[in-house]
């Protein structure tokens, strides 16, 4: 079908669509008015990670072609747990733990959208100002009548969990229909009609639309994304030190930029694609590239993406940080630090433990492992015993660098 938006034509263009319920009656739409669309976001973590930023950057490309993203905060759902996915029920924070993470995850959306009273400015809302108000009966009589046990039961969220045997509490079976009732609220309250997300909430998605046309009689739609992987197959989100966040707080510029230039090689063109705005000729470009000439390429992928997520100087800091470091094998200021109390410099602090507290090894055995495997560095000089320590004397300097293999670096500051 040829599409006549901008919107969806650069969308599909991208490699963003998986799904939607209506593609012909969206483009339709798009292409003749103002789009409303929301995205929902959980308050599970102080901050969003990168597995969150596809759909981020769906609401960014739907502001640039015209239309007008909100951001669902989800300060109500949060109590309840999306178990899309999940094996077990997710830990159910309190009210101050929420309150905590939505300022967090706030921070993040001013870098990629524009806010504001304009007709194509985003809003952010939070569902906390509607189902904390709800009236158990009155919701279920209103719309406990649109959703039926046997269509909830064939829904992932559900089935999966229930083919595991782990079992599925009545709170989280209640999620559906809480999302779905988010969509209705926002048709109602800000003309949105569409709700974009990840292909793991198509079956939520749909239950929104649905619930519209039953309710209301509202032409709502659903748009999904595909859930990536990495080449490797592994979840995207995911580095060998933790999540990797999208606040500044919570991940540093330079290892965020690490991260993008250690894509895989399989991947580039595709993550140009969906998380830079190079023009698609010359993504076309680079991803044709081959051998140590693709190096050139993952490094503009982290420049780009770095610098959409905490802004041009800090990306280009974080890559002089890493020219620095990798080519010059200087000892960069640009690195993450761990600071390490003199006192405990006195009788000698182990290396391994050193690898341990820096995140850059997940254990202490880890560590020793890889010490016997030759892949620890200080100051660039090999370390080989597995018992070695670091002494006030080391650091003359006030620093000293510590490496994991050829890419994970952290400078040690003595207090």
């Amino acid at each position: 079908m040829k599409l006549r938006s901008d919107f969806l034509q650069t969308f599909v263009a991208r490699g963003y669509l998986h799904q939607c319920t209506d593609l012909e009656g969206l483009d339709a739409q798009a292409a003749s008015q103002v789009i409303t669309a929301y995205v929902g976001y959980d308050c599970t973590a102080p901050s969003l990670h990168v597995g969150s930023l596809i759909s981020i950057m769906m609401m960014r490309l739907l502001q640039q072609s015209g239309h007008k993203p909100i951001v669902l905060i989800g300060g109500g759902t949060t109590r309840v747990g999306d178990p899309t996915g999940k094996d077990e029920s997710r830990p159910l924070l309190t009210d101050a733990q929420i309150s905590d993470n939505i300022s967090g995850i706030r921070k993040v959306f001013e870098r990629f959208i524009k806010f504001g009273n304009g007709p194509t400015d985003a809003i952010l809302v939070n569902n906390a100002d509607w189902l904390d108000k709800l009236n158990y009966i009155e919701f279920l009589r209103d719309f406990g009548t649109h959703f039926t046990i046997n269509r909830m039961l064939t829904m992932d969220s559900v089935k999966l969990r229930l083919e595991r045997e782990q079992p599925l509490t009545f709170l989280e079976f209640n999620y559906m229909l809480l999302q779905a009732y988010d969509f209705v609220e926002l048709n109602r309250k800000h003309g949105c009609h569409l709700q974009m997300g990840g292909s793991d909430q198509w079956g939520n998605i749909v239950n929104g639309v649905d619930l519209g046309r039953r309710a209301d009689g509202a032409h709502l739609f659903g748009l999904t994304t595909p859930l990536l992987t990495l080449a490797s197959g592994k979840k995207m989100g995911k580095s060998e030190g933790g999540a990797v966040w999208l606040n500044s707080d919570m991940l540093s510029a330079y290892d965020y930029w690490q991260y993008w230039r250690n894509a895989e090689d399989a991947d580039v063109g595709r993550f140009l694609r969906l998380f830079t705005e190079l023009p698609l000729d010359e993504i076309d470009r680079l991803e044709k590239l081959q051998g140590q000439e693709l190096n050139q390429a993952k490094k503009i992928l982290a420049n780009e993406a770095t610098a959409m997520a905490h802004g041009g100087p800090a990306s280009q800091q974080a890559a002089e940080t890493a020219r620095q470091t990798f080519e010059e094998g200087a000892m960069a200021q640009g690195l993450p630090e761990l600071e390490i109390p003199r006192a405990e410099l006195e009788p000698g602090i182990a290396i391994s433990e050193l690898l341990r507290r820096s995140g850059l090894c997940a254990s202490g055995g880890e560590a020793r492992r890889l010490i016997k495997n030759r892949g620890v560095r200080i100051n660039d000089q090999l370390i080989e015993n597995e018992q070695a320590a670091l002494s006030p004397a080391e650091f003359s300097n006030g620093t000293v660098k510590l490496s994991a293999g050829k890419k994970k670096h952290i400078l040690l500051r003595a207090l």
